[in-house]
């Protein structure tokens, strides 16, 4: 009789398989979740909902058209604007941005309240990242107080006086008698612009060397010449790393100096150092005082003085540049310019000529100079171009001047380009690619209205930006540039080397960082004229 074999069979016990299909259910819910939210993420479900702006996400997720924008934004955005019209909005890495184009939208913006529309946030994100500085909302009331106790008023006389003293020590200090030859001297009208414009900024703001530690006046002085020098050639530095800084697009070897350039700054505008400074201004010595008594550590304050540096110094200098190279191309508005600041000059009693004490404009002689105030103007409207950003906290419902009424969504961003949508419109300034010094003011000295389809415009030229957000130093900046312009036009000849060298193109990687700079520099003459 023979035994029959059964198989074996291996059974799982039931709780075994029951967990096993909890764990696979679990993880391919989690799967499918991190998916979506990750598409979610890269906005690939972003729809554009009813009211709302044209929607223009591009073709790569997350990313959108962030290398376009970054590689020329004006480019960018007038390719937008021809495609969509005033109103669009795009995806800019993992942020959707409104850019709002028609000028007569501009004040509902800017003057909207900022529990709806708000730059806070973003600003002190940018600051953080590019000066290492944390900011605490809960002071910049008070401090923009002291921006317009010190920038404006009675404060920005005694800032404009001392910027003054600071121009004659930087460029007058060489010069004669009138008795010796004048030779030419030759330079970069870019680095010479710059590196005396942001000297003399500096010198004012943040003090000069004490005598006492140096032993007398004249070793003080040639103390602050080289220690100025010194500051500005790592400025220089820094400012070019700027705009992929802010991008965060910084290359390893580049983020290393950039962190480098931060510790030299930090350390030589540094609190300690700072309390060592005779003739260090107001309005930065009270404003450090203020974070001081609101518990804020010296090396936080430290990077505040950096911020305050580059705020009021990284666009001065470049403007001057502009301004001069426009004048000398421009003869007859040279002629213009120099005439007015001469005639003011001689309304003061005072001459340049061999001999003769050095002169001292005030802020009461720059208030009487309409012509130069437009080629200032002028000159802004053609290199200045912000970008000007607020976050979107609430639905903000924006009516176009075409009356058609749109929605911006809670938690986009909405931004305005004027450089593109005002300050180069041809509506509005014919022939906007020329430089016309009287542009912005009328044969009697007063100030030119601008007008788009027969509306009058508040919002013509935005080199300052506008609102709540507006350049505090405004003023300031301009008493610099025109004070610097001023010296130069009534101490020296000048001339460009090659006078049929085109003007430099601008860099196209600096769009929304303030005035644009030139890919190249361009070389002049200059001589103490007789």
């Amino acid at each position: 009789m023979g035994i029959k074999s059964t198989p074996l069979t291996l059974v799982k016990p039931p709780a075994r398989r029951r967990a096993l299909m909890a764990f696979w259910t679990v993880f391919l819910c989690t799967l499918v979740a991190s998916l979506l939210g990750g598409l979610y993420l890269l906005g690939a479900f972003r729809r554009r909902r009813p009211n709302e702006p044209p929607l223009d996400k591009g073709i790569i997720p997350w990313l959108g058209y962030a290398l376009h924008f970054r590689k020329d934004s004006s480019g960018f955005l007038s390719k937008m604007q021809r495609k969509h019209g005033d109103i669009f909005t795009v995806l800019i890495g993992g942020y959707y941005f409104t850019f709002v184009m028609d000028p007569f939208c501009f004040g509902a913006i800017v003057k909207e309240s900022r529990s709806k529309l708000d730059f806070v946030t973003f600003a002190a994100k940018l600051v953080l990242q590019v000066f290492g500085y944390k900011s605490d909302k809960n002071n910049n009331s008070a401090l923009h107080a002291f921006s317009t106790k010190h920038l404006m008023g009675e404060g920005l006389n005694l800032l404009t006086q001392a910027t003054m003293d600071n121009f004659q020590k930087l460029m007058l200090f060489k010069l004669s008698s009138g008795e010796e030859k004048r030779p030419w001297q030759e330079a970069g009208l870019f680095h010479y612009c710059y590196n005396i414009v942001f000297r003399a900024g500096y010198l004012a703001l943040y003090g000069t060397e004490s005598h006492q530690g140096t032993g007398n006046k004249e070793k003080a002085h040639k103390q602050d010449l080289i220690h100025s020098n010194q500051l500005y050639t790592e400025f220089r530095k820094y400012d070019r790393l700027f705009p992929r800084l802010a991008y965060a697009m910084l290359p390893p070897k580049d983020k290393v100096e950039a962190e480098r350039l931060k510790r030299f700054f930090w350390d030589a505008l540094s609190v300690s150092k700072g309390s060592q400074k005779e003739n260090v201004s107001r309005w930065i010595s009270e404003q450090v005082q203020f974070l001081a008594e609101s518990g804020v550590p010296d090396y936080m304050r430290d990077r505040f003085k950096f911020m305050m540096l580059w705020a009021s110094q990284g666009n001065t200098g470049p403007t001057a540049f502009w301004l001069l190279l426009y004048l000398m191309k421009h003869p007859e508005a040279m002629k213009a310019v120099k005439g007015e600041v001469e005639k003011v000059l001689r309304e003061h009693g005072q001459e340049v000529k061999p001999g003769s004490p050095a002169i001292n404009i005030t802020r009461d002689m720059l208030d009487q100079t309409p012509f130069l105030d437009s080629a200032v103007e002028e000159t802004l409207r053609l290199v200045a171009a912000p970008i000007l950003i607020r976050a979107v906290l609430q639905d903000v419902s924006l009516k176009m001047s075409g009356g058609t009424e749109y929605t911006l969504r809670k938690g986009d961003r909405v931004a305005l380009f004027p450089h593109l949508s005002v300050q180069m419109n041809p509506e509005i300034h014919p022939e906007p690619h020329k430089f016309k010094y009287d542009r912005f003011v009328n044969p009697d000295g007063t100030k030119k209205d601008f007008y788009k389809n027969g509306k009058r415009l508040k919002y013509f030229n935005m080199p300052w930006g506008a609102g709540v957000s507006i350049c505090p130093g405004r003023f300031f900046a301009t008493a610099e540039i025109k004070l610097f312009v001023s010296l130069m036009l009534t101490h020296y000849d000048l001339e460009l080397v090659n006078d049929k060298e085109e003007i430099p193109a601008i860099d196209s990687s600096r769009w929304g960082f303030g005035t644009m700079q030139p890919v190249h520099d361009i070389q002049f003459r200059y001589r103490q004229r007789v």
